[in-house]
């Protein structure tokens, strides 16, 4: 088979990781039997500088007409001053809506080889950490309407609409009722509906939809006390659903806990056409061009590419058993290095590239 992927490197760190994780899946297509077909575009602060805005046109219809997107970082000092329509985050809201991609799938999981290297004590770590948030993408106070910032009685104001149609939260709730269903079968809805009107239909649209899940069980919790049991303990939670404003807080949080954001990819997907496949840090600048990434990340988000979007579940799965083949060998990149940990190197960018692709033989 050959597949069509649009390559999106981006900003920082973002066309080093890029380009481990493209050396992984071509021998992956190597082996399997597959051919991948790539198209480089322009995003985020190298579509700024170079054409002058974050998400040209021209990336969004190549992005249309792959079969998946890699997205490496973007973003960066550099334009964090700029008119937010032009900021590298306002072009990723864009490509995000323009591909449906509503349903984004962040797991936290850690790997046992990186226990000493959660935040969390080390009996809370022992029950073990895999949770995975479905957070909704293209509504929420991102995306509602009005919005701005205006004069008020002598004074600045700015505002924001969180909104979501009864549509939108019974697709993210069918998605997240789904997931649960092929994992440990308990999903907790996340929202404020104590005090927000908005939280209030989110709840009852996810109760009335968990009438055709039965066999999941199902809970509520408040985002302030679910930000506290992460923390406390993460066992309890096998998927988690929430808005698109709670779930990037919340992701976060779970990623967090893990040790290192370096090591967790996501997935963002829709009803149909491709989706968006991408580690959840950011573009790091302060190491950028230092070979000093961690491009795991990036190569298990190519691994949840070949499983959700491509149906390949048998090559996703040797990447998956590579990078753990790679950590028991004690390889670490600085955000996963401990040097108080005997048996452990330090290695580079490309260094743990070379590993995973020896690791898949």
């Amino acid at each position: 088979m050959n597949y069509s992927i649009c390559l999106m490197p981006g900003d920082g760190i973002g066309p080093e990781i890029v380009t481990q994780a493209v050396r992984v899946l071509d021998l992956v297509g190597r082996k399997f039997g597959h051919t991948f077909t790539y198209t480089n575009v322009l995003a985020g602060g190298a579509a700024i500088d170079a054409v002058g805005e974050p998400m040209p046109d021209a990336t969004v219809q190549a992005c249309k007409e792959s079969d998946a997107v890699l997205l490496g970082a973007v973003g960066g000092p550099k334009w964090d001053n700029l008119p937010r329509h032009l900021r590298a985050e306002t072009g990723l809201l864009k490509i995000r809506k323009e591909l449906n991609c509503f349903a984004n799938f962040r797991p936290a999981t850690l790997f046992p080889q990186l226990a000493s290297a959660s935040y969390l004590r080390p009996d809370i770590v022992a029950k073990g950490l895999d949770v995975l948030v479905v957070r909704e993408l293209t509504g929420c106070v991102y995306f509602g309407q009005p919005k701005g910032i205006v004069e008020e009685n002598g004074e600045r104001m700015g505002f924001n609409t969180m909104r979501y149609t009864e549509s939108e939260v019974r697709r993210i709730a069918k998605v997240a009722f789904e997931a649960a269903r092929k994992r440990g079968k308990r999903l907790c809805s996340v929202d404020k509906a104590n005090v927000l009107d908005v939280s209030q239909l989110w709840r009852d649209v996810v109760i009335e939809v968990h009438k055709d899940y039965q066999d999941v069980e199902l809970s509520h919790m408040y985002v302030d006390n679910a930000a506290m049991q992460l923390v406390r303990d993460p066992s309890q939670f096998d998927v988690i659903v929430t808005g698109n404003l709670f779930g990037d807080i919340l992701s976060d949080a779970a990623a967090a806990i893990t040790g290192s954001i370096g090591m967790l990819p996501s997935a963002s997907v829709g009803e149909s056409g491709p989706g968006i496949y991408e580690p959840i840090h950011g573009s790091a600048p302060d190491i950028a061009g230092q070979d000093k990434a961690n491009p795991l990340a990036t190569i298990l988000s190519v691994a949840m590419m070949l499983r959700f979007a491509l149906g390949l579940e048998a090559e996703a799965a040797v990447i998956e058993q590579a990078v753990s083949a790679v950590l028991d060998k004690g390889l670490r990149t600085g955000d996963i290095y401990n040097s108080a940990q005997p048996g452990l190197t330090l290695v580079g960018c490309t260094a743990m590239g070379d590993a995973v692709v020896d690791a898949l033989g």
